[in-house]
Parts: structure tokens; sequence; C-alpha cells
């Protein structure tokens, strides 16, 4: 069978564009033992994907230069020489960017399509869905009536962020960039109030819709805007570093927050997050979600775009701002 695989070319020197993936087309290889074949149906599109391209290691090795670039995806096991696994399975794992996968059956999950659809599970009930899920009940520690503030309000995580608040019972603003963006945190999402980092100052809004100061901050960005947040704290508040989005084409010069000294005087703190410490608890947190999403409590928004030839063009959407909610890529 011809596999259709995007590998990465060269390390960016500032953001990913044209050049930095190449599309080949290669015969799939054999099955050994303990391996299953899966034809890749969506391909998931993350900001974690330019750390992951730079030269210098973070949670995970950079990907090598020549080899399928690390990605997200869900689709259908077609050959299998593992117990565990069936041909006709419906599967969610790290495939890579490539329309079938070959190798260990160990970074494959069954995932249950009467529940959600498959592509979901890149979304809602993946890592996105996780990220919003623990970083707001297990590392922000969420209370009822919190006044939260979450930037890329918009976004994989942050749409679903804004919504697990609110049901939980929070105050919410967003920040997303546009207009339209906005109205669709606040009349779609839920959220009480939005801020347009690209018309108004974040700065300046914070004081006026958090008297009293940010119980619990959900930091998609970095920068600037995490700078303003450390400026508008309540007591114990809690900043839940979810990603850096707006630092990632510029990992050697991270603009980190001058005023990070503002969180002695409140007591706050500021705590990283990362969905794999929290493995264990996946069944558990899917079920919720799960159980929200059938309920109306919670949609699962996604942006589903088409053809893998098309990945680093995506792929570029993402770091521009020009998606909304879970990007993906169907093969």
């Amino acid at each position: 069978m011809r596999n259709r695989a995007v590998l990465l070319r060269q390390r960016p020197i500032a953001g990913i564009d044209d050049q930095t993936f190449e599309l080949d087309t290669r015969d799939s290889p054999d099955l050994r033992d303990g391996d299953i074949r899966v034809e890749v149906k969506y391909i998931s599109l993350d900001p974690a994907m330019r750390p992951w391209v730079h030269d210098k290691p973070n949670y995970l090795p950079p990907v090598e230069i020549g080899a399928v670039m690390r990605a997200g995806g869900a689709g259908i096991v077609t050959a299998s020489k593992h117990d565990d696994f069936e041909v006709g399975d419906a599967v969610q794992g790290m495939f890579g960017a490539q329309s079938i996968y070959v190798g260990p059956a160990a970074v494959a999950t069954k995932i249950d399509t009467s529940i959600a659809p498959m592509e979901a599970y890149l979304g809602g009930l993946g890592g996105t869905g996780l990220a919003a899920y623990f970083g707001l009940l297990k590392v922000g520690d969420l209370r009822k009536d919190d006044k939260v503030l979450i930037s890329a309000a918009a976004g994989a995580v942050g749409h679903i962020a804004v919504q697990i608040a609110k049901l939980k019972g929070a105050y919410v603003v967003g920040i997303a960039g546009g207009e339209a963006k906005c109205r669709n945190v606040v009349e779609t999402f839920g959220a009480d109030a939005c801020i347009d980092y690209k018309s108004e100052s974040v700065a300046d809004r914070l004081p006026d819709l958090f008297e009293g100061g940010i119980d619990l901050y959900f930091d998609n960005v970095g920068g600037e805007i995490l700078e303003a947040a450390l400026d508008h704290l309540a007591m114990r508040a809690r900043i839940v570093v979810s990603g850096a989005i707006g630092q990632y084409d510029h990992l050697d010069e991270v603009h980190a927050p001058r005023n990070y000294l503002n969180l002695i005087g409140p007591g706050a703190r500021m705590q990283g997050l990362l969905n794999m410490h929290w493995a264990k608890h996946f069944p558990a947190a899917r079920k919720e979600l799960a159980a929200w999403h059938a309920d109306g409590r919670i949609q699962f928004h996604r942006q589903i775009e088409d053809g893998i030839e098309t990945f680093p063009q995506v792929l570029q959407m993402l770091f521009a701002g020009k998606n909304t909610g879970k990007l993906m890529l169907k093969v």
C-alpha cells in the first residue's frame, strides 16, 4: 500500500513556511509482531508542532530532519499483529502526518464512535478538550464564582475552557482576535465578555472587567497578554500555562513576564499544564466531557480542511489565527 507522508525538510528560522515540509509517497512497510496498520482519516494540527520542529528538545525530542512530522491522528485499523486490536477498530494516537501508520500498537487507543464522531477524539474528547478539562479543574482548581480570564478563547483549547468554566458557575472573560471571534466567544461559547486584542488594549480593559482581580487565568499565548494578567491578580490567584502560541516563532528569545514578581503579594501561583501528567484520568475525563456534549452543555467546534498535501498551508493558518475551534485535516 502507498503511504503519503509529510516529512520535515528543514528547521524554520522564524515561522513555519512552505519550505519547512515536503510530501513523500512510499510503500508502507510490512507489519511486525505487535504492530498495527491504521488508515488515517484525520490529522490534528496543534500549536505544539512549532516547538517540535525546533532544534532544541522541550518535553519531547525534536522531530528529525527527513522524518515523518509528529502529529496526532484518528483512523481505522486495517491490519493487526496485536491481540488487543482487530481490523475495523476505530483508534486515536500519535500516528504522524501520514495517510497510513504502520508501527507499534502502543501508540493507539481505541475510541467509541457511537458516543461521538471520530474527529471529536482529536478535539473535544482529545488533547485539546483534555487540556481545558485538566487545566481548569485540576491545575487551576476552578471554583464556583471564580473570575476567569481565558486567552485564545476561540481556539481549540480556549473555546472548550470557556464552556467548562461557565458550566461550573464562573464569571468568564475571553480574549480573541477580531470581532467575529469575539462574537463567537460570547454568543456561541457563553463567555460574559470578550476582549478583542486586535482592536483594543487588553491591559486597559482588565480593570473594568475584573473588579477585585482575576482568580484564574488560563494562558494559551504568553507574552504581553500574560503580563497584563499578572498586573490584575486577585488574592490566591492561579495561572495555568497551557501554551504560548504567541511565542513559538521566537523560541530563542521568548518574551518572559517582566512582572512575575506580582505573584508574590497575592500569594498567587503559576503552573504548567501537560496532559500526559494526568494520563490515568483520561477515561474518566472523556466520559464526563462526552456526557456534557451529549446533554448540549458544551459543544466541540472544529474546522476541518481537506487533503494531506495542504498540511504546510493549513498549519500556517493556525499560527496566523485564522481558525476557530479545533483545526484538523481530513486525509
